[in-house]
């Protein structure tokens, strides 16, 4: 179970370290001059949106994984990791294929300037959050379900925790202005660190009873 937990926490961690899921969230409020206070508790409800929405899907394929478990168990175990790999395969071919990347925040400048409060401006990327789950941890509930609901409770619970935990912090350290760091890799590479990412999960799910 700890193996679980362990890909899990990896996945919660690399996630919303990507600058897509936070530096918007400092850009609107430098431009709206929100205090720290009201950036952080939007960074916690846009956050949550994005982490509701994602573990919603999550506990659907985690319940079909289940169900496959109780008859085809040996069936599962080898679909799981194979599925992680798949994934993780595809990630990657698409990074080579293209320079884009996608983007949880996709914002339109004059739409947000013709907003006339705070709470419509939240509400806005709430939504578009909300309606763009993970796919990466999503495939990764059917791991958890080779564990039954033991295993989709733990991934649910890293995956709200790391995410928000780490989305706030960054957007904390941004509005301090304490992290400078060169963002060029991370922020054009997020498909291939989330595919070798995957990958590595797939291999050790396949070798590793977890």
């Amino acid at each position: 179970m700890w193996q679980l937990f362990l890909g899990s926490l990896l996945l919660g961690l690399i996630h919303p370290l990507f600058p897509n899921h936070w530096i918007p969230l400092i850009a609107i409020s430098k431009t709206e001059k929100w205090t720290n206070r009201e950036t952080i508790g939007a960074t916690l409800i846009t956050g949550f949106s994005h982490t509701l929405s994602t573990i919603m899907v999550g506990i659907i394929v985690g319940f079909v994984g289940i169900k496959l478990s109780e008859s085809y168990s040996y069936i599962t175990k080898i679909a799981a990791p194979l599925i992680l790999l798949l994934i993780g395969i595809i990630y990657l071919l698409l990074d080579f294929r293209s320079s884009q990347h996608h983007h949880h925040f996709d914002i339109d400048d004059d739409a947000l300037k013709n907003k006339k409060s705070k709470a419509a401006i939240i509400f806005t990327l709430c939504i578009g959050l909300f309606f763009s789950p993970c796919i990466e941890i999503e495939a990764y509930y059917f791991q958890a379900a080779t564990r039954g609901w033991i295993g989709i409770l733990i991934v649910s619970l890293v995956y709200l925790i790391m995410t928000l935990s780490i989305m706030v912090s960054l957007v904390y350290l941004g509005l301090k202005g304490v992290n400078k760091f060169n963002l060029h890799f991370l922020d054009h590479h997020e498909k291939s660190i989330t595919g070798i990412v995957l990958i590595v999960l797939g291999l050790l799910a396949y070798y590793v009873e977890f």
